[in-house]
């Protein structure tokens, strides 16, 4: 008779549609209380009277009837059945739920089923959870305010559209009356089931009072402990209770409370019952039914057992244990926790170092697991509600992250070492357990027919176990072996049965540990789901978010830290197939939080390693050179015995003194520094990376993230740029500084696996670029207006000369104070470390602005031509004929002006020039076997080679800070000044007679009193001898762009300014003739630079005898002035 009733697999069944149910019960119940959630009907203005009336006649409505408040419904039907056919669906599932719950549970009690959670676990389990899971579902459904409305709404909908109301509704519109005190109608419910139910129930006093135990007995007993008997250390753990050693706690509270709140009539008769329920109300303040959803334990029990006549001492028990429960759980716990962090910390150490004794141990590993998932949980749902007590600060625990970090430390350990545990068991179970089963099986003196199969049948399953299996790596399925015994279990428990479990607690003993040892063959996820799963946290995230901060403040628990995001994993288990519409919501919250929780972590960390740069960074810049005048000017003194410094003068300390000490007890700033970021480090290192929802989460990547971004921001700081004032940090200084922080940025990689030089690389060649990654400027854009806008510029007005000895540019003394000096900016060194800083892409950024300066003077310099075009025409035909270009001289206007933007532009170019020689400079250090190659492919280019392609090479060439004949730059830009209108002969006419009106107007210069020569600085005092760059460089672009042949444009240039600055000699007034020597050597200075010109082609249009004398009378001159 047992065997057609099907218990086992009808309770299976039930408890997973159950869970379904309640998971959709808790969906709806959250949906209808979020204002963005809820259905639009339920909020909206015009549906407020048929809401109001469904309330009030529900369940007895009448839309055919001609009732106006329902009107509404009428004209939205179709949208309304679309929009809550689920919602009725899942209350429909409910209705069902509830009946095969009542015939299962007539079955049972029919068949007089027997109930210890001892013998018959897992028959006991499934009865108790599915009791649980039935009242949690009803309970849950009366927590649901809108369900009246929801089934009538919809009902009405659905009979206007189909002329008939839907066939479930009138018994589903009962259900929901009759549970509209729900508590009252399932214990009439449950008055037939009082026997099977408090049987159960009162099996938990083998375990629950046991398992009940303070801290303090836990450590008189040494629990958990591998250590306490070394002689025991390889014996494996056994007790005749293997599966109610890891049986959750609160479980067992839910089947005690809620059973003896279904069935409280032995609570008068049984005083093990009263004993046992006392004990649970003890224990805490609220049971969960799904989740987040909880139950007052004892405020529903008080307000249940005040309407039931005689239980007033009951009350009173309710209202003692309260008490109770507010004045001691929350230290209970506290202790309780405190003790499985020590013991579960030791367990952890023991097995990283011997895995080889999780095979015998496993049971302690479950065992510390779900202790500690206990206590986690219970931690969460009572900080969640705090009670009114004096020591509040039992529910908040600054060190949980450890108990979370060694929980999955313990969990990473079992999957690890999953074969060990496979090898371990399969040798017991196929040479021990077998062989017990066997001698048990053959001492049992009744084995009616379908039980010996089943017993039989675990024997075989169990002998044909071999070693081989696990070496070759083959999967193992017992779940069939488990089903059975859940079969067998079902069969033996039934009172009429020939075979009585109860009678044999030898074969409930074996075969429960056969079970256990089965689940550690193919069932060790599983296993850890229901011992160690974690998942309601994901419903509990304030106090979870709240728990990790007071984490991240307490120094000694930063390592443990990732504990947090990793615990995200365990949020995708609380789902379930019957509600795929929460998964998104709980993935994106899950996620988010992960996120979250390391994006702090990566910013405390960050913190503390840029903290110790930016130190670092303050003890090297005390060693650059520039510091160094102090120290020799005390030395000098003391040498000469000049006197000491005043007493208000502060004393400067030497580079080095930090590291003096006196007792190595005495923990500095960097001391503690270093502790913390070791600390933060360890929390990165444990789990190299874990997933999330299918996502694979990366630690280290959110760390370097975070330090990508600082760091940026760090340096763009560094470089102290300030608009108003343009006042900059030298490029050397600001190297320096990165050098330093890179330096000790690599401190990280002791204590961690991450790459530094990634990170390194990443922010500096972001720097390179005019934007960052988050759109912020970088040193690029700042170096770049700086250069342009406060050196350049100044340059351009001669207040800043440009030095060709030194190769830098030097400011000119002046009545006004300058920010800065020109030199300290713009020397080798200077330009150098900008190289490095800003690198090629950089330079390039900078060169298509100065290029912008030059093609925007270079459209001035064309409108003056286009002005004076007669007069430069005439003067290119007669530039031989003295007077004729002495009149045609006076007719010439805006020579100064012309002159003026090319000196500009031959400053600009001269800086670029520099910048490129000293890229070419640095590129050379950092990557000679690069350069080499390039050079070679730049020395291959003759005059024959095609434009293009000498373009292409000079472009590659001028990139690595190569010098070339031809500026690539500055023939894209030059080619993109064009005019669409204008034809390339206007284009070429322009260009050459912008060339005559330079060189026409070169004797104007004379008549400038800056125009003198220096010898210190290699050129003119006004900057004119960047004519010769401007010259060389603009003509080798403009004319590589119109494709006609450079040399000979130049030698008609030279023609025409060789003759004007001739006609300048035949003029005897001193005043044009002051500074005559000084433009003179502007020829020789275009010749040396241009690589199309040579001396000979000066010599020949220019008398060499006048050249060496403007040499030697500019050099006269600087002498006298020196001397």
């Amino acid at each position: 008779m047992a065997y057609q009733h099907k218990l086992a697999e009808k309770l299976t069944i039930l408890n997973e549609r159950g869970r379904g149910v309640l998971i959709r019960m808790k969906h709806i119940k959250t949906i209808c209380t979020d204002p963005q959630l809820r259905p639009s009907f339920l909020s909206e203005k015009p549906m407020e009277s048929a809401v109001k009336y469904i309330n009030k006649k529900f369940p007895n409505l009448d839309p055919r009837g001609n009732v106006q408040n329902l009107s509404i419904i009428q004209k939205q039907k179709t949208e309304i059945l679309m929009s809550l056919t689920g919602y009725y669906q899942s209350f429909i599932d409910v209705m069902e739920f509830r009946d095969h719950v009542y015939e299962l549970l007539n079955t049972i009690d029919a068949c007089q089923c027997f109930f210890n959670i001892t013998v018959n676990f897992g028959f006991t389990k499934n009865y108790l959870d599915l009791i649980v899971t039935y009242t949690s579902v009803i309970l849950m459904l009366s927590r649901i305010d809108e369900k009246k409305v929801l089934i009538g709404m919809y009902n009405c909908a659905h009979e206007m559209s189909n002329g008939t109301s839907d066939p479930s509704y009138p018994r589903l519109g009962q259900m929901i009356l009759e549970y509209d005190h729900p508590w009252k109608k399932l214990m009439e419910e449950f008055g037939p089931h009082t026997k099977a139910v408090t049987e159960a129930v009162l099996s938990l006093q083998l375990v629950y009072p046991r398992r009940n135990l303070a801290a303090e007995q836990w450590r008189m007993a040494q629990l958990l402990s591998l250590l306490s008997v070394t002689a025991n250390m390889l014996t494996p753990v056994s007790c005749d209770t293997i599966p109610c050693e890891y049986l959750s706690m609160e479980t067992m509270e839910r089947w005690i409370i809620m059973g003896f709140l279904l069935c409280h009539s032995s609570l008068s008769t049984n005083p093990n019952s009263q004993e046992l329920w006392k004990m649970a109300l003890r224990s805490g303040l609220y049971i969960t039914l799904i989740r987040d959803e909880m139950l007052n334990i004892h405020k529903v029990t008080e307000d249940i057992f005040d309407g039931i006549k005689g239980y007033n001492k009951r009350i009173a028990d309710i209202k003692e244990c309260r008490e109770y429960a507010i004045a001691n759980c929350g230290a209970f716990h506290k202790e309780k926790r405190h003790f499985l962090r020590n013991a579960i910390k030791e367990l952890t150490k023991v097995l990283e170092d011997e895995p080889g004794l999780l095979g015998p141990k496993a049971l302690y590993v479950f065992m510390a697991l779900a202790f500690s998932r206990d206590e986690v949980l219970w931690l969460m749902r009572h900080s969640e509600n705090v009670p009114k007590t004096k020591t509040p600060e039992d529910y908040v625990d600054p060190q949980l992250a450890e108990l979370l970090f060694y929980m999955e430390r313990l969990k990473t350990l079992l999957i690890q070492y999953n074969s060990v545990l496979q090898r371990y068991h399969l040798l017991y179970l196929a040479q021990f357990d077998a062989l017990v089963l066997n001698d048990t099986i053959q001492n049992m003196n009744v084995c009616p027919e379908e039980e010996s199969i089943l017993m039989t049948s675990f024997v075989s399953s169990l002998s044909t176990l071999s070693i081989k299996q696990v070496e070759n790596g083959e999967e193992f399925d017992l779940r069939a072996l488990r089903l059975d015994w859940l079969r067998l279990q079902a069969y033996t428990s039934v009172a009429k049965a020939p075979l009585q479990l109860k009678d044999f607690p030898d074969l409930a003993k074996i075969m429960n540990m056969i079970e256990f040892h089965t689940k550690m063959m193919d069932g060790v996820e599983a296993l850890l789901r229901e011992t160690s799963d974690l998942s309601t946290l994901c419903f509990y995230s304030r106090v979870y978010e709240k728990m990790f901060a007071q984490g991240c403040e307490d120094v000694t628990m930063q390592r443990y830290l990732i504990a947090f995001p990793v615990v995200c994993s365990h949020f995708s288990q609380c789902t379930h197939q019957m509600c795929p519409e929460e998964v998104v919501v709980i993935e994106r919250k899950s996620l988010s939080l992960c996120a979250g929780f390391l994006e702090e972590i990566s910013n405390l960390a960050g913190s503390v390693i840029l903290e110790i740069c930016a130190e670092q960074c303050n003890l090297d810049d005390q060693l650059l050179p520039k510091h160094c005048a102090h120290t020799i000017s005390t030395a000098r003194n003391k040498k000469q015995k000049k006197q000491a410094p005043k007493k208000g003068e502060v004393q400067r300390e030497k580079p080095g003194t930090e590291s003096l000490r006196k007792d190595r007890a005495i923990a500095t700033n960097m001391d503690k520094l270093h502790v913390a970021l070791s600390e933060l480090c360890s929390t990165f290192s444990y789990w190299n990376h874990f997933t999330v929802w299918g996502h694979i989460i990366i630690p280290a990547e959110f760390l370097i993230s975070q330090l990508e971004t600082r760091l940026s921001k760090i340096i763009v700081r560094m470089a102290n740029y300030n608009k108003a004032t343009q006042e900059i940090a030298r490029p050397s200084d600001l190297l320096a500084g990165i050098k330093a922080y890179t330096s000790s940025l690599y401190v990280m990689s002791k204590y961690m696996n991450i790459d530094i030089t990634r990170l390194v690389k990443n922010v500096l060649l972001q720097q390179t670029q005019p934007l960052d990654s988050h759109g912020e400027q970088t040193i690029t854009t700042l170096y770049t207006s700086w250069y342009l806008e406060g050196l350049l510029r100044q340059a351009s007005s001669a207040v800043i000369v440009h030095c060709p000895i030194m190769h830098c540019f030097v400011s000119q003394p002046n009545e006004n104070e300058a920010s800065f000096k020109a030199e300290e900016y713009s020397d080798v060194s200077e330009l150098q470390a900008l190289a490095g800083l800003i690198g090629p892409y950089g330079l390039k950024f900078m060169t298509e602005n100065l290029m912008w300066h030059i093609t925007s003077q270079v459209t001035e310099l064309k409108k003056l031509t286009t002005e004076n075009m007669d007069i430069l025409v005439q003067m290119r035909a007669n530039f031989d004929k003295p007077e004729v270009m002495a009149n045609l001289q006076n007719k010439l206007q805006a020579s100064e002006n012309v002159l003026k933007r090319m000196t500009i532009i031959g400053v600009i170019l001269s800086f670029r020039t520099m910048t490129q020689a000293t890229l070419g400079d640095v590129l050379h250090k950092h990557c000679p076997y690069l350069m080499g190659p390039i050079e070679c492919l730049r020395d291959l280019i003759s005059p024959d080679t095609d434009i293009k392609v000498t373009l292409g090479v000079f472009e590659l060439a001028s990139s690595a800070g190569l010098a070339c004949d031809i500026d690539p730059a500055l023939v894209s830009a030059i080619a993109s000044m064009r005019a669409d209108g204008s034809s390339v002969d206007e284009e070429y006419k322009l260009s050459c007679l912008l060339f005559v009106y330079i060189a026409v107007s070169l004797p104007i210069l004379a008549l400038d009193a800056n125009s003198y020569y220096s010898r210190d600085y290699g050129g003119h005092h006004n900057n004119i001898h960047c004519l010769a760059t401007a010259i060389n460089q603009l003509s080798a672009a403009m004319f590589t762009v119109l494709n006609k042949n450079i040399e000979q444009h130049l030698k008609e240039f030279l023609l025409v300014a060789s003759s004007t600055l001739l006609q300048l000699g035949q003029n005897v007034e001193k005043v044009e003739s002051k500074n005559r020597d000084a433009i003179y050597l502007l020829l020789h200075m275009i010749v040396e630079e241009s690589p199309f010109l040579s001396q000979d082609m000066l010599e020949s249009c220019f008398p060499y005898v006048l050249m060496r004398n403007a040499y030697r009378e500019v050099y006269k001159a600087s002498v006298v002035t020196l001397g």
